[in-house]
């Protein structure tokens, strides 16, 4: 009942789901307890492997009853610290007994390790029992029972050194302050007493951070949320937060600079290796460790004071203990991890003046590692540390560097009397600094290039801070100087992958938001930015013309291309693009042009040249509306015919691929071309009538070619592959929309492809494909019953479209199953399914009815009859209804008129059709 059936439509299955909730599934779970019941009456045999398979099925058996979807709820809103589940109101004597709970927290204490987990996870859904089931005394009651057995755990601890026990305490422990408010919390009379083994627990879990490291995510979620409810508590009770949540942060401070040691001696995984974990650690304690914040200062300042006289001793000894070094850098970059967590906690927690205070105190020295560090380059680095300053860096730029920041802020005291940093300006100045530094000294080192891009990258976002940084010497040393000689990471080394060159794009991305704030109009001062550019092509044009060293040429012409694709991304204005445009045009544009006929079969190389036009065809904040004496948008999309054209002849040529090599080897670069069509069909910058009125064939050549690539690909291809399928039916609904004699005029194969491909888009649960299928198929819908409109009535001057109509007219009268299939899935789709697009759906289903009145009487029919006698007339008159007031034509006021009526229409036969929570097994698929 919770899987998801694909022979039936989603919605009944929910029904059939909602009927077996209602009428069968708490039997099953008062079944299931009272067998239960009966395995602690009667002790259980270990040895006897049968009875352990029964519990563990019985217990199984409660788990899926308690894990039931009581509500629909779909996949994306079942994550694991958002789940409440959502009791019916029926069940509520089962759950007010306190034997309920007892009976699985005695299970828990009775049973073997494989089964009293099973019990815990019981448990874990019992504490997340939706809290409108019961009133304000029960809920209560019903939370001290929950305290109660926690602390009975806690008491008697044995079971927990099993590490599935140890998880499924840990997230019951979490679910706790999910559902339960800490005001609630505090009012338990054993709420001292547990709060109290929770924090033992906790800083024993922390410290030894070996074991079940995965579920000290839990744990850390509970302090969160505890600690961040503070403010809000209004009971007079004492919450003890300001007690044991310094413990808690000292237990996780300690424990990681501990656990470095080991790690080194013992060659274990590091967990700083770990990012995503780490950060996700770390962002839950910035929490917790702004309660009671002066503890937890001193004791980093003590530490980091420590350490960083240790490490810098090492570094000045004769002897070279490499082993101690790396140790003492492990410990560094743990502390700067932590002094940049604590610094942004004071975004999630209420802060004071003297709070900042000791912000700038813990920063203070942060900054002064960064220039020991920096000073030791080459000779002396090591990653973990520069990564940690990297997420220091960030934090301290949420919380003290901004629009919004105030110029009087306490943080600065501190760093102005030590380094000499005053304000917000001085910090980017650093900042910037150690940019530099870092795209100088460790260019061959791809987790420091792409996370110090991307800070600079977060630091070109935003007008007022891109001002400040404009003025900084190193913001001007990066204009005038981004080569591969004064930045590593910009050579075609054979070094670098060349996955690596996905960075440069980043780089450029910023770099250009740089140059626009004083750009303006100064094409010579954009022409000094250009000008390593204008060098390595031009150098990839003499080494073309000489034909040798062509996998270097290859390497530049991918970095060209992911560089010149930054650059065009930040170029958002009329002005700034022209200069662009001017700069590669008709020079530059060749050599990609050559690039993607010799490399063809190379995605490597293919693919940023592609994403390189797709960007260049954007049409982002109008850039592209060249002034009406230019030829420049023409020019722009003859270029991009030529690609796209070149490319798709080419790759064609590969023939068949293996399953794992056709995404990345074909539909990859397809996908992308279809992107950039569409681009250029909708972004309103080409007459495309021009082509034919003077002859030129670029624009049928490159629709010849989106022909021939899509031939290429199978249905189920075009809806398995996301991006595939979000470029494709996008741009069909721009042909349908402004090219439909390019629809009509296809070879009647191609039409039925593409009319198939429409039909099975109607069906996908991405609305974005769905509602683009709609969108087409009533363009092509509005055109048909147009001509059909207007037959009888033929002037001669519409002699030509009056004859491309009839093309459409006699090929549906060929082939009537393709607007009749289509019209069954539409209804199919508002009357079974949880439709999430009901206005794009509306529109072209009132064009089929009209066109198709026939098959919508018989459509009708089959869904009355098929309904028991006492809902025939009630859904007869909800058909009446939806046609009642619907004229004969497809004006937008009679189009929005059927659109309200299907809103009532789909309400109306929803509740008639499930009035009784029992369904009929009918159908509106295909009447064959």
């Amino acid at each position: 009942m919770n899987l998801i059936d694909y022979s039936r439509p989603s919605a009944k299955h929910r029904k059939i789901a909602t009927s077996f909730r209602d009428t069968s599934l708490k039997d099953i779970l008062v079944l299931a307890c009272s067998l239960l019941k009966e395995v602690l009456a009667k002790p259980l045999n270990l040895q006897d492997q049968c009875q352990q398979n029964l519990v563990m099925q019985v217990l199984k058996l409660v788990l899926n009853c308690l894990n039931f979807d009581f509500i629909g709820s779909s996949a994306d809103e079942s994550a694991d610290d958002l789940c409440t589940m959502q009791i019916p109101t029926t069940w509520r004597t089962i759950f007010l007994k306190p034997e309920t709970l007892d009976l699985f927290f005695n299970l828990y204490h009775s049973l073997p390790p494989l089964l009293s987990q099973l019990a815990l996870s019981c448990l874990v859904q019992f504490a997340s029992t939706r809290r409108s089931l019961f009133n304000s005394p029960e809920r209560a009651k019903y939370l001290g029972n929950l305290i109660k057995g926690v602390k009975r755990i806690l008491e008697n601890p044995q079971g927990l050194s099993d590490p599935g026990n140890y998880h499924e305490f840990c997230r019951f422990l979490a679910r706790l302050k999910t559902n339960y408010q800490l005001g609630e919390l505090v009012t338990v009379k054993e709420y001292p007493e547990v709060i109290r083994l929770i924090a033992n627990f906790t800083i024993a879990s922390l410290q030894h951070w070996e074991f079940a490291p995965n579920s000290v995510h839990y744990l850390l979620t509970l302090w969160q949320r505890m600690v961040a409810s503070v403010p809000f508590v209004k009971s007079t009770e004492p919450h003890l937060l300001d007690t044991y949540a310094p413990e808690i942060t000292k237990a996780f401070i300690t424990s990681r600079l501990e656990s470095v040691a080991i790690v080194v001696r013992d060659h274990l995984d590091d967990p700083l290796d770990d990012t995503a974990t780490v950060f996700q650690q770390l962002e839950q304690l910035c929490t917790v460790s702004r309660c009671e914040y002066e503890k937890t200062c001193a004791l980093l300042v003590q530490l980091f004071d420590q350490n960083a006289q240790n490490y810098q001793k090492l570094l000045h000894s004769a002897s070279d203990i490499t082993v101690d070094i790396t140790i003492q850098e492990g410990r560094l970059a743990w502390l700067v991890y932590l002094v940049g967590t604590v610094v942004g906690g004071r975004l999630t927690y209420t802060s004071t003046d003297e709070h900042d205070a000791m912000d700038g105190e813990l920063s203070c020295r942060v900054f002064q590692l960064i220039s020991l560090m920096d000073t030791g380059l080459p000779r002396c680095s090591n990653e973990k540390i520069e990564l940690a300053i990297l997420w220091f860096l960030d934090q301290f730029r949420k919380t003290y560097v901004g629009d919004q920041l105030q110029r009087t802020s306490k943080v600065y005291a501190r760093m102005s009397e030590v380094l000499g940093i005053t304000d917000d300006s001085h910090v980017l100045e650093t900042f910037m600094t150690k940019i530099v530094t870092n795209l100088k000294y460790w260019g061959r080192c791809v987790p420091v290039i792409s996370r110090t891009l991307q800070f600079l990258n977060d630091l070109s976002v935003g007008y007022i801070l891109l001002k400040k940084l404009v003025k900084i010497d190193a913001v001007k040393f990066m204009l005038k100087n981004h080569t591969s000689e004064h930045f590593p990471f910009l050579g075609i080394s054979e070094s670098y992958s060349l996955s690596d060159f996905r960075c440069r794009t980043t780089f450029y991305t910023a770099l250009t938001r740089l140059l626009m704030v004083d750009l303006g109009e100064d094409e010579d001062e954009f022409e000094n930015f250009m000008l390593p550019l204008t060098v390595a092509f031009e150098t990839v044009l003499q080494i073309f013309n000489n034909n040798f060293k062509q996998e270097d040429v290859k390497r530049m012409l991918i970095g060209l291309a992911r560089d010149l694709r930054g650059i065009a991304f930040a170029l958002n204005t009329k002005t700034s693009y022209t200069m662009l445009f001017d700069w590669i045009y008709p020079t530059y544009l060749p050599i990609l042009q050559n690039a993607i006929e010799r490399w063809y079969g190379e995605p490597a190389c293919t693919t940023p040249i592609l994403k390189l036009m797709a960007e260049l065809m954007q049409n982002r904040s109008q850039r592209l509306n060249f002034d009406v004496s230019s030829p420049n948008g023409i020019l722009l999309f003859r270029e991009a015919s030529k690609m796209v054209c070149t490319y798709g002849n080419q790759i064609l040529s590969l023939g068949s691929l293996s399953k794992d090599q056709i995404y990345p080897m074909k539909l990859k670069g397809i996908s992308i071309c279809y992107s950039a069509l569409k681009s250029a069909l909708c972004g309103n910058y080409v007459s495309f009538g021009v082509f034919k009125l003077y002859g030129d064939n670029h624009f049928d050549n490159v629709l010849r070619a989106f022909v021939k690539m899509l031939l290429s690909v199978s249905h189920s291809d075009l809806l398995q592959y996301r991006k595939l399928s979000q470029a494709y039916y996008p741009l069909l609904e721009c042909l349908t929309q402004d090219h439909m004699s390019f629809i009509i005029n296809l070879e009647p194969p191609v039409l039925m492809y593409v009319l198939t491909s429409v039909s099975q888009g109607l069906t996908t649960f991405d609305t974005v494909v769905s509602s683009s299928c709609c969108t087409s198929l009533d363009y092509i819908v509005t055109y048909l019953f147009k001509h059909i409109a207007k037959e009888g009535k033929k002037p001669l001057r519409c002699r030509e479209a009056t004859q491309a109509g009839q093309r459409l007219f006699h090929f549906m009268q060929q082939n009537p199953d393709v607007l009749q299939q289509m019209m069954s899935v539409l209804m199919n789709t508002i009357v079974f399914e949880d439709c999430r697009n009901q206005w794009s759906v509306s529109r072209p289903l009132l064009g089929l009815i009209l066109l198709n009145e026939k098959y919508f009487s018989e459509l009708r029919a089959s869904l009355i009859n098929s309904q028991p006698l006492p809902k025939q007339e009630v859904l007869a008159q909800c058909f009446r209804n939806l046609m009642e007031g619907v004229e004969q034509n497809l004006s937008v006021k009679n189009r929005d008129r059927f659109t309200q009526n299907l809103s009532v229409f789909r309400r109306d036969v929803t509740e008639a059709l499930h009035s009784d929570g029992h369904t009929e097994p009918c159908s509106l698929d295909m009447m064959s």
